[in-house]
């Protein structure tokens, strides 16, 4: 194992440059998820640090060494691909030993690891069958499979659950974390999904145009994003951003007075986004007054969406409620629960 260590990285493409001078420090045995909208350069930044993508300037470490100029097979390190990357021809074993073989090792000694990672993975009973004979899901164990045998400082992914259908990336999404907790292996994983990096990761990165917005622990993002963007890209239904003006120890907006939290003291007159998540809205008599245009019943909670203001705020209820489209409706926030960010520049001043 080993930590990776990044600091004033950059890539440009010809005049265009997608990587701005980063600098993100991945602990050893961590699992860290860099999450962002498409194109926002996690996989290009996931590409160098696996010697795929010459930087363009900086330096990356994987423990004590900087790899910026080693090959891929230097690296010590491990991808597992969106599309699983297997060779058609040759058999489950075939393929998760390929590696070990062409690094010459005795027969004996991979077919001893290529079981190992069989039997951690389930794979055990499929070692003689070919690619084409497996599940989408068993094809991605046995990517992962070939990773494993190769025993790396790092596991790299690469958006490896975005082929499979919604309730087995469930599925491989809690098998990846558990095969993480038994190897301790630090691990590097990209995914767009911000449900995948909440439920799987100990560090996420998210990235926006090529920079790191915030770095933390899943439930730190959660309840304390550093800016707007943070705040709307992680959790879901996302959270409400309402425009509005400091007014004593409140927030007016065109027709509603928000109360601010109460360790906040900002000026009058300060413009303010007023966040608030939609678990963290309730019926009242005073607060945001709107028209309900959705009711989504997902079993375990209902989801209601209400035009206040020109805009659409949603509000999730754990108990079952009766309002339908149509029905004029009150929601107050929690105030202990209000992030409060700057107009101007989206940034956290809670």
């Amino acid at each position: 194992m080993a930590e990776v260590t990044i600091r004033d990285l950059s890539k440009s493409y010809g005049g265009m440059q997608v990587i701005h001078a980063l600098d993100l420090d991945i602990r050893d045995g961590a699992f860290a998820v860099l999450v962002g909208p498409s194109g926002c350069g996690k996989s290009t930044l996931l590409r160098m640090i696996a010697g795929l993508e010459e930087i363009s300037g900086g330096k990356i470490a994987i423990g004590p060494r900087v790899v910026n100029n080693l090959p891929p097979s230097e690296r010590d390190i491990a991808m597992v691909f969106q599309n699983y990357a297997l060779y058609p021809h040759k058999t489950v074993g075939a393929n998760m030993g390929f590696a070990l073989k062409m690094r010459g090792e005795d027969r004996a000694t991979v077919d001893q690891k290529v079981r190992r990672a069989a039997e951690i993975l389930g794979l055990t009973p499929y070692l003689d069958r070919y690619p084409r004979a497996l599940s989408g899901g068993q094809r991605q164990r046995v990517a992962m499979g070939r990773a494993i045998v190769r025993d790396p400082q790092v596991f790299l992914f690469d958006e490896p659950l975005s082929n499979l259908d919604a309730k087995l990336r469930v599925q491989m999404r809690t098998e990846i974390r558990e095969l993480h907790q038994r190897l301790k292996t630090t691990t590097v994983y990209v995914t767009h999904d911000q449900i995948e990096a909440m439920t799987m990761a100990d560090q996420i990165v998210v990235m926006q145009a090529g920079r790191i917005e915030q770095v933390g622990a899943p439930l730190e993002l959660y309840d304390r994003p550093a800016n707007t963007f943070v705040a709307a890209f992680i959790g879901s239904p996302s959270m409400n951003m309402i425009h509005g003006k400091v007014a004593g120890h409140m927030v007016e907006t065109e027709t509603s007075r928000l109360p601010l939290p109460p360790d906040v003291i900002l000026p009058d007159g300060t413009a303010v986004i007023y966040g608030i998540r939609p678990e963290h809205l309730g019926f009242a008599d005073a607060g945001l007054s709107g028209i309900v245009a959705v009711v989504e019943p997902t079993g375990s909670e209902m989801h209601v969406v209400a035009r206040v203001d020109g805009q659409d705020v949603t509000a999730v209820f754990r108990e079952r409620v009766t309002v339908r489209p149509g029905d004029a409706i009150t929601l107050a926030p929690v105030a202990a629960n209000v992030h409060v960010f700057d107009k101007a520049n989206g940034q956290r001043l809670n």
